[in-house]
């Protein structure tokens, strides 16, 4: 994989959608990474991994989902 490490890079000198809040005096590490292809699955293996993660598990009532949802959120009021 090709990598490209460029140590105490002046921030002035970033393309400015990069620069973001660095201040222009300050100085970077910037690492350029060449990124691997993400392999995009087809919809039938999408609904595949679909059906065998749903396999065996019962449908959440509006109740079930309601309770669980505020249990979460209570333990955040402890």
């Amino acid at each position: 994989m090709n990598r490209i490490v460029i140590e105490h890079y002046p921030a002035s000198k970033l393309p400015k959608d990069m620069r973001g809040t660095f201040d222009k005096s300050a100085s970077v590490k910037v690492v350029v990474e060449e990124e691997k292809p993400t392999k995009r699955l087809t919809y039938e293996q999408l609904t595949a991994l679909i059906d065998k993660a749903q396999k065996g598990k019962r449908p959440v009532t509006t109740e079930e989902a309601v309770a669980r949802v505020r249990e979460l959120r209570d333990e955040w009021d402890d």
